[in-house]
This record gives C-alpha cells, structure tokens and sequence, in this order.
C-alpha cells in the first residue's frame, strides 16, 4: 500500500510540473500565423498507416475511433507539440510507447501524428509518429549515433545569407545544399541584406553561388533596409542581370500553396525579419546584429510553422551555428554528381584529389568538366567527412 502511495505521489507530481509548464506556454489562440488543416497534405502512405494506427488502438481498447485525429506537429514547445487536425488545434503529451524511446519516438514540426483528444479535454496524447516523406536532419558532434531532426515532410529547405560590404562564403550554402539533398528534398538560397553588398557585389556573390551550387539553383535577393528609389532600382537591376529573383513575391513563389519550406541560416541571417516581410505584420520577434563578428542572437525559439498568405507553409527553424556534415556522404554526391562520378575512375580509393597520381577528379578538371570553385567547395567538404566518420558509405567514393 505504501508502494502505491508513493507511486500516485511521484505520478501527481509530474502532473503537477506538466501543468505548470503547460500554463506557461503561448495559448494556441494567440498564434494566428499557423496554417489551417487544409493547407497541410499527408501523403497517401501517411494516411494508411493512420489508419493502420488507429484501427489497432480500437481493437486493443485503447481508444475509440472518434477520439482519434490524423494530425500535422505545427510547433514544438518545451515537449509539448501543438497539433494540427481536422478538429483543430490542441496541445499534446507524448504516450509512453514514445517517451520509452521507441524507433521514430522523437516528434519534429512538419511530422504526421496520429492523435488522440478524449471528449472534454483541452490535452491530447500523441500516440504514434507516421512514416516521414522526408526528414531534414544533421548529425550532432562527431558520432552517427546523434541524429537530430529539423523537420519532417518538407519539399524545400531555404537557406537564408546575409550579405555584406565583402564577397560571400558559400560554405554554409554548400553544406545546407547537402543536407538537403540527402534528406529528400529541394534547395533554394535567399539573400537577405542585399542592401549592405551593393548593387556590384550582390551581382558577384550571385554569380558565385550560381558557379558552386550550379547554374540551375533559384536564387532570390532581398532587402528590407534599402532606402531610395535609386538604390533599390540597383539592386533590382544587378539581381535581374545574373538572373536572380528579387523581393518578397519572388521569395513566395519558392513556396508554392501545398507546399512545405523550412528556413535554414545563422542567427542574425535575417530569417525573421524576411517572414514579417512575407507575412505583412511585424509576428515575430526579431532582435539586433553583434557588431564584433555580424552575428545574432537566437530570436527564434521555438520550431513552428508560418502559414504565407497567398503561398505555402514556411517552417521556423532556430540559427544554427554549425552544420556537420557527418553522415551525408550522398548528399554531396548528389550537389556535385559530376565530381562524385569523376571520383570513381581515381586509381585509388582513398584519394583525396589534391596530389594523387591517376585522379580522375583532377583530369576531369582539366578537361573542362567543372569550375575550381565546384571543385574546391567538394575536395574541402570530402575531406572533412574523411576526417570526421571513420565508417563511411561503402557504395559512395569520395
């Protein structure tokens, strides 16, 4: 009996913190920027294993059928996901089944969940995550046994660049572009800033990206401090003429409706200040630029998704400091195919295309086939994955 006793404690204690935290978070009415249900597409897949999911729980006497909703996880906060479904939106806790670690038992904005909301309660249980379309993730530290996922189910990543007064560095762009590819999904770059650069160099930090990234990455250049008529028709001007898109319209039409994008950039890139331009309200907190090194602070805190009047759903995503690569040997096999190809006639496995004789890399170079920045942007990332995985895909030469 006393076992008991203190069991039931322990069990309203933890009642008692969840109900604390769970008052202290934004009431879900005050989030007008969410999307509706109907913007949001599970894929067929998603929706036969709700099904699935759900006629199991029936049958187990776990649930009954109407108390179960196919939901989407719109934002994450404190462990406590808010979910999207046909009858509304409702906070949730996560079952045990999860919380003990089993596969897939960690929930990412964009998943889609199978829900459960009794009758009369404010709270629901997030029973199941379903099956991801796509899963945008890094790898945490130097170990492949620390995957961390960004978001689920998105169709493109845009990567948001500050520019300034100096020339780009397309490392970040670089590494995002293979996380993306190797997770399922499409790349764009957006320029925020543009008005520091100039209208000059706006023109050369493109036409860099374009020469890494390829010819065919979209590209979109924006500026919310540029004064002037004169100064924005520049800008406007230096965009068109090394065809990159220019403005909030074109930045929309990245995200067409149906679709998901999530933002991906450094604290201070400008990902804020670019979705209260996108949304026409000052929604989201924004927040100053050191002066010492042009970096931010985190304004953005929570993962969430942002619903874009006239376009598709952009998700949230904190800056993230750095991007390892560890893990995503196919994603840049996929950003530079022809290097990646070029790379198995090396006479040597292990080559690293800087002094080797036989490379194939380097006489592909030579040949013509790729520009030196393509190549320094492959050879310097390969060799960073070298470094950092001792195991790494048998089916990709690096």
């Amino acid at each position: 009996m006393a076992r008991r006793a203190h069991k039931s404690s322990r069990s309203d204690k933890r009642r008692a913190v969840a109900g604390g935290v769970h008052e202290a978070l934004p009431a879900l009415s005050s989030l007008s920027e969410l999307p509706a249900y109907t913007e949001l597409s599970a894929s067929d897949r998603q929706r036969s294993a709700f099904e699935r999911e759900a006629d199991r729980a029936v049958a187990a006497g776990e649930a009954r059928r109407e108390e179960l909703d196919l939901g989407c996880v719109a934002r994450l906060d404190r462990g406590f996901p808010a979910v999207i479904t046909p009858r509304g939106v409702y906070r949730t806790e996560f079952a045990a089944s999860l919380t003990k670690g089993d596969d897939n038992s960690r929930a990412a904005v964009g998943d889609w969940v199978c829900a459960r909301r009794p009758a009369g309660h404010d709270m629901g249980i997030l029973c199941k995550i379903l099956p991801r379309e796509s899963d945008i993730a890094r790898w945490k530290g130097g170990s492949r046994g620390e995957r961390q996922t960004l978001a689920a189910n998105v169709d493109v990543v845009l990567v948001t660049q500050a520019l300034g007064p100096g020339p780009i560095s397309t490392d970040r762009l670089v590494r995002s572009a293979v996380i993306a590819r190797d997770c399922g999904a499409d790349i764009a770059v957006v320029l925020t800033k543009a008005d520091r650069a100039g209208a000059s160099m706006l023109q050369t930090d493109v036409e860099l990206i374009q020469e890494v990234l390829g010819w065919g990455v979209r590209i979109v250049a924006t500026s919310a401090g540029a004064t002037g008529r004169r100064a924005m028709a520049d800008l406007m001007d230096a965009a068109g003429r090394c065809g990159s898109g220019w403005g909030e319209d074109d930045v929309r039409h990245l995200v067409p409706a149906g679709t998901v994008a999530i933002v991906l950039g450094e604290s201070g890139a400008g990902k804020s200040t670019l979705l209260n331009a996108l949304l026409g309200r000052e929604a989201l907190e924004t927040g100053a630029v050191r002066t010492s090194d042009d970096m931010g602070r985190h304004t953005t805190v929570a993962r969430r998704m942002v619903s874009l009047p006239g376009a598709g759903v952009i998700i949230d995503e904190p800056g993230l400091r750095s991007l390892p690569l560890v893990g995503h040997e196919r994603g840049l096999a996929k950003v530079f195919p022809e290097i990646s190809e070029a790379a198995r006639t090396c006479r040597f496995r292990d080559c690293t295309h800087t002094h080797e004789p036989g490379c194939g890399v380097r006489s592909a170079f030579a040949a013509g086939e790729f520009s030196k920045e393509r190549l320094d942007a492959y050879v310097s990332l390969a060799a960073e994955m070298r470094a950092s995985a001792k195991t790494l895909d048998p089916d990709v030469v690096l």
